[in-house]
């Protein structure tokens, strides 16, 4: 008989999958989203700005939802509502109603992922729990692979309504399944609904976002680029003041007493950023400096999800052994290699050697995301769960959001400078990334595993609802 836990990280690696999925595919599409609907670039953008402001609104209260009514019943009406929206989106006869679709289906993703994580958590023992990192770790490497060939394919060949229909029978078996296997986990929370955090906080993350990517698209100095990061910070500073004086904070910021939970949190940023603004750069490099096609840079870039892959399997059986220190040093240590290894790269350069640099990248991130999701969550009660898989989640969007934005800024800054060949730009964006990955490099020694990180005992019933200064 199958272990209850395996269960659980199979429903959550079928929804992982679907919503990764979702945007890696869209990218693609747009330019016939645009022609089918006569829409300009300005406004097919709103297609995945709205989705990310409605996924960064629900993100905070995730955790109030799935402490309220539970994980499953908070899972599987998030896994309904992003199927269903994915079938609206599909079917929509104009551009208003596919924006409307996508905006409910950021509702969906904004629960799904952190309510799914705190179920993974909650269904694996403490010590185990770098192996149910590892697996979530499949899904986000294999969707972003397969998704713009499989975007552009179903765009091009088929029909661009395909590339919604396509999640619709998935969601549909993960939503069957989810409701036969899971268990209706405990409810650990009666408190009431922190409407100005909701508020505040989704607002704050949702602006950040945004004005990260106006910021990155047309410049820091542009009117709309500073209102909304305007509004962030402002909605920000409300939403800690705000969570700091409640009893019942949508997010709880006392979490981050934890040093090794703040730490973590920490360590997102040259994380995701340095992996998601490679993924962001490098096919721009290959289709408008080395004139590679769509098709052609999504195989070179493919790269990366291969050496994730190669990984993987191995991490979690490290994790136990060595502990978390000695893989996140590595693994930034591989991640800065893998991006100062591209500072020479020309239009001569062969793509092998790109490959190469790329399945690095796939390495050096697979030896960090296991210990450094698993060392996270190592100290967090059961109780706590839930809330703490909100703050990690909106941190790892901020993360993302924010090394992209500073790869694309500092590759613009580059491009418009001393008319100095393009390829200079790509240097120095090269070199920030290789930065970033030694910042992670060097924070990870602080991380402390006198044992392994997580490879405790699980706390008794009766320990204290959060452990707090823990290492």
């Amino acid at each position: 008989m199958i272990p209850y836990k395996w269960l659980v990280a199979a429903a959550f690696a079928m929804a992982l999958f679907m919503e990764i999925l979702d945007m890696t595919v869209l990218n693609t599409a747009l330019p016939i989203l645009g022609e089918h609907f006569g829409a300009d670039t300005s406004q097919l953008q709103w297609l995945v700005t709205g989705y990310l402001i409605s996924l960064a609104i629900f993100i905070p209260a995730s955790g109030w939802f799935a402490d309220r009514f539970g994980d499953k019943r908070t899972f599987l009406f998030a896994l309904a509502v992003y199927t269903g929206a994915n079938l609206w989106a599909g079917a929509a006869g104009s551009l208003t109603e596919l924006l409307t679709a996508r905006l409910v289906q950021g509702v969906g993703g904004g629960l799904l992922t952190p309510v799914g994580t705190a179920m993974l958590f909650r269904a694996f023992p403490v010590g185990e729990r770098a192996r149910a990192s590892a697996m979530l770790a499949i899904p986000t490497t294999l969707a972003p692979m397969l998704g713009p060939v499989l975007g552009g394919y179903l765009a091009d060949e088929v029909s661009w309504r395909w590339i919604f229909f396509l999640k619709v029978p998935v969601g549909v078996f993960a939503l069957i399944f989810s409701a036969l296997v899971l268990k209706h986990g405990e409810s650990y929370s009666r408190d009431r609904f922190d409407v100005v955090g909701f508020l505040t906080g989704g607002a704050a993350l949702a602006t950040l976002l945004v004005g990260l990517d106006e910021g990155a698209r047309l410049g820091w100095t542009e009117g709309r680029t500073l209102i909304l990061l305007g509004i962030a910070v402002v909605s920000g500073a409300v939403f800690v003041t705000s969570s700091l004086r409640s009893r019942a904070p949508m997010v709880d910021l006392s979490l981050l007493k934890d040093r090794t939970f703040a730490l973590g949190n920490g360590l997102l940023f040259p994380a995701a950023g340095a992996q998601f603004g490679a993924i962001f750069v490098v096919p721009l490099l290959l289709q408008t400096q080395m004139g590679l096609s769509a098709t052609q840079s999504g195989l070179v870039t493919a790269a990366q999800a291969v050496g994730m892959l190669v990984l993987l399997p191995f991490s979690g059986r490290l994790y136990a052994s060595v502990g978390p220190r000695r893989l996140l040093v590595t693994g930034f240590g591989i991640i800065a290699l893998s991006q100062l290894s591209l500072i020479g790269v020309g239009a001569d350069t062969s793509t092998w050697w790109i490959r190469a640099s790329m399945f690095g990248l796939g390495m050096g991130s697979a030896l960090v995301v296991v210990p450094l999701q698993a060392a996270t969550f190592a100290a967090i009660s059961l109780a706590d769960t839930a809330r703490a898989t909100a703050v990690f989640s909106a941190g790892r969007q901020v993360a993302g959001g924010l090394g992209v934005a500073l790869m694309a800024t500092v590759l613009t800054v580059g491009m418009e400078g001393s008319g100095d060949s393009p390829f200079d730009a790509y240097h120095t964006v090269f070199f920030l990334g290789g930065g970033i990955g030694l910042l992670g490099l060097l924070l990870s020694f602080a991380v402390r595993d006198p044992r392994p990180a997580g490879s405790e005992p699980a706390p008794s019933p009766e320990a204290p609802a959060r452990t707090v200064g823990t290492a």
